[in-house]
């Protein structure tokens, strides 16, 4: 993904950091999860530490058509300069909740939900809303609520952009509605205690990117979300050698 797509030439996609992923996509440019702060640590139920911060500014991303947010409650998916960069976005897809609480162009889509963005020079590419689940059954009330994203459009490839989804189910159902071709799968392997006392898998460990990638078929992975904070238990290195053991290195693009 960090060279044209062999299916078009109209899909670039290239992680910045953590979360944010750079899509090009029918001409237009996407966003993934803004997260631009320097290293430090969040408060809350749960801190969240920021071991290494963005490698790039909002401003050197420059101007998008729409941010495709999974959700907005956790400050690994929407810092704060995140939260700054939406204000010039013409258009945030985002959770039913996270666009009452974030209002000015936020849209919340509910799962299934599909969007037509204009491309331009006329016409547009499709976003469609999936469902996710930011950790085991039970953990919505916890974790709040979370989607991810496939987009489609005439003469371009199907990529599903999965955001914080822990749960194979929810790749089995993207699988069955659409024929992806190209797969961003947030990772990292994220382990906390939300409905039990010992930790619960919140986000695909590499074991799980891998079975999601074969249960897409995906002819291509990009992995994000797997570096910059600390609570993350497998970084890309894991997740690379995972897919190599299981003989399916040739679909993962490396960076």
């Amino acid at each position: 993904m960090s060279e044209p797509s062999t299916a078009s030439e109209q899909f670039l996609a290239r992680v910045i950091s953590g979360p944010t992923v750079l899509v090009e996509y029918g001409g237009l440019r996407l966003l993934t999860d803004p997260t631009f702060d320097p290293a430090g640590t969040y408060p809350g139920a749960s801190p969240l530490e920021r071991t290494v911060g963005s490698p790039v500014t909002a401003d050197d991303v420059g101007a998008v058509d729409a941010v495709l947010l999974s959700h907005d409650e956790h400050a690994d998916n929407l810092d704060n300069a995140g939260r700054a960069f939406l204000a010039d976005v013409p258009l945030t897809l985002t959770t039913l909740s996270g666009a009452a609480r974030l209002g000015g162009t936020a849209r919340g889509v509910a799962p299934w939900e599909a969007i037509d963005v204009p491309r331009p020079g006329g016409g547009s590419i499709t976003v469609t809303a999936t469902r996710a689940q930011h950790g085991p059954d039970g953990s919505q009330p916890v974790v709040g609520d979370v989607i991810g994203f496939v987009l489609t459009g005439d003469g371009l490839p199907v990529v599903y952009i999965s955001g914080d989804n822990a749960s194979l189910d929810v790749v089995r159902e993207v699988a069955e509605r659409f024929d992806v071709e190209e797969a961003v799968l947030f990772a990292g392997a994220v382990r906390m205690p939300v409905v039990r006392d010992e930790p619960d898998l919140l986000t695909l460990d590499a074991e799980r990117a891998v079975e999601a990638a074969r249960l897409l078929d995906a002819r291509r992975v990009l992995i994000a979300h797997v570096d910059s904070w600390a609570h993350f238990s497998e970084d890309l290195r894991t997740t690379v050698a995972a897919f190599d053991e299981a003989g399916m290195g040739d679909r993962l693009v490396r960076r």
